[in-house]
């Protein structure tokens, strides 16, 4: 009888172990969704930034019409994007095409001084940055949970509930990892 209480006691420990990991894990995923759809809101409020600069700016670039268009076709690839990986890769094109856009304001003074050009920049800017730490938030979170995913004996209640690790951010383009050449000397 005492052998029975035995077992029992250690199937009811088995039992609430699962169920404590299965939460766990459970809670690491949706943290880890939360920082996405963290990051999916900043995309949007990025995205609809986008046309108001080119309408800003169309109408004085006319000799830049093709640097535009790439900036739109960039934006709709990038809302079109099924997936982080996807989504990564699409913004980074984005992102490229809107420093080109930003580079050539630089070279029309009418625009550089437009209040209105000066104050997308600023909340274009401002978007970068908070998409910048919703991403690393998501990367940090999403860690965590890949990380519950894989030790022993987590690993089995994973793999019993068909958990799949979530995909992280990082950089595609090998350009974007090279260090700026920046030069601070008043020479001219």
């Amino acid at each position: 009888m005492i052998l029975f209480y035995v077992l029992l006691a250690a199937a009811m420990v088995l039992l609430l172990w699962i169920v404590v990991k299965y939460n766990g894990l459970i809670m690491l995923r949706n943290q880890a969704l939360n920082g996405w759809k963290q990051i999916d809101v900043q995309l949007k409020r990025r995205h609809d930034l986008i046309p108001n600069l080119v309408q800003t700016v169309k109408g004085q670039m006319e000799f830049e019409q093709d640097t535009l268009q790439k900036v739109i076709q960039a934006r709709n690839a990038a809302i079109s994007a099924k997936g982080i990986a996807d989504s990564a890769v699409k913004e980074d094109m984005l992102s490229g095409a809107l420093n080109k856009l930003f580079a050539l304001v630089e070279n029309y003074p009418t625009l550089r001084s437009n209040e209105n050009v000066k104050q997308l920049q600023e909340e274009l800017t401002s978007t970068e940055n908070k998409i910048s730490f919703a991403r690393q938030f998501y990367n940090d979170i999403a860690t965590k949970f890949n990380i519950a995913q894989q030790v022993f004996p987590a690993n089995i209640i994973a793999a019993m509930f068909n958990f799949k690790t979530s995909e992280l951010f990082e950089i595609k383009v090998d350009a974007e990892r090279e260090v700026p050449n920046v030069d601070l000397s008043l020479k001219k």
